[in-house]
């Protein structure tokens, strides 16, 4: 089989699986998603990875531990998925927010910032709450390997952004056009950029990418992290947190490794409470 008829034919299958969910009341489709990934993701070869990154960064925990945090990554994966045709519904009905006004500091303040969460919760509502609010994000993401898969989450994402800009070098170019005319970005900081910078992250060095560091000492923009945790089922809590403060010492380098220690220490806090919800499944440190 051709790469490009595997590729149309994994196309076909998440069209289908999207018009499948989109249909179906999204508790529903919440836990059948979830239940799904469940029973089969832990039997993948990936699940290795997942199983590699637990027992680095958490020494003490028991393998029948591990192995449930494994099945619990699997199900908030599944239920991701299963959600993202019932985004919008659920920002409206579904989302507890703790301190909103720093979200209306980002919109109100009359210059350019940057918005940045993680891989965590359902990721997915960042976007849409930002535009709930009234605030135009340009969200900044890595694009599928497969461009008919990436087109899906290019029309599901279009109504809550106001534009979407893939990873690369001419990413970083449109981005810093977004900042450069006053507007802001929308960023998920906490996969392995391989010629990124080494920054701690649960006691090891991390590949990290360092664009919003870069961006905010250049443009001396504010950065405002969201958490967005899973309560229960297909209901959230997303918590907005104080702009970062920035190093600011003259060396461009030791500001920006600052501000992504600092960038990584407050992601690390959020996955020691509730390590089921983040993405264990990227190769996030070197082998």
């Amino acid at each position: 089989m051709s790469k490009t008829l595997r590729r149309r034919l994994e196309a076909a299958l998440a069209w289908l699986a999207f018009a499948l969910f989109r249909l179906m009341p999204v508790d529903l489709a919440s836990a059948v998603g979830g239940r799904l990934m469940r029973l089969a993701g832990p039997r993948l070869k990936v699940s290795n990875v997942a199983r590699r990154n637990l027992a680095h960064a958490f020494p003490d925990m028991p393998r029948e531990r591990i192995e449930a945090v494994v099945a619990e990554v699997w199900d908030n994966l599944g239920r991701v998925v299963a959600e993202f045709p019932h985004i919008d519904w659920l920002i409206h009905h579904r989302v507890e927010v703790a301190d909103l006004q720093y979200l209306h500091l980002l919109r109100d303040d009359g210059q350019c910032g940057i918005f940045i969460s993680a891989h965590f919760g359902n990721w997915e509502l960042a976007g849409a709450m930002a535009g709930r609010e009234g605030l135009p994000i340009t969200l900044v993401y890595r694009a599928a390997n497969n461009p008919w898969i990436d087109d899906i989450y290019r029309k599901g994402r279009a109504a809550s952004s106001s534009g979407q800009i893939p990873k690369g070098s001419e990413g970083a170019r449109l981005a810093v056009e977004v900042l450069r005319k006053g507007g802001h970005l929308g960023m998920l900081v906490d996969q392995k950029m391989n010629d990124g910078i080494a920054a701690p992250f649960f006691g090891r060095p991390a590949m990290t990418a360092p664009a919003v560091a870069r961006f905010a000492v250049k443009y001396r923009c504010p950065v405002i992290p969201a958490k967005i945790e899973r309560l229960k089922g297909a209901h959230f809590r997303m918590t907005f947190y104080p702009p970062l403060k920035l190093a600011d010492c003259g060396d461009a380098h030791r500001d920006t490794l600052a501000a992504m220690t600092g960038i990584n220490a407050m992601i690390e806090d959020w996955i020691r409470a509730a390590p089921g919800q983040w993405l264990w499944l990227h190769k996030r440190w070197p082998e």
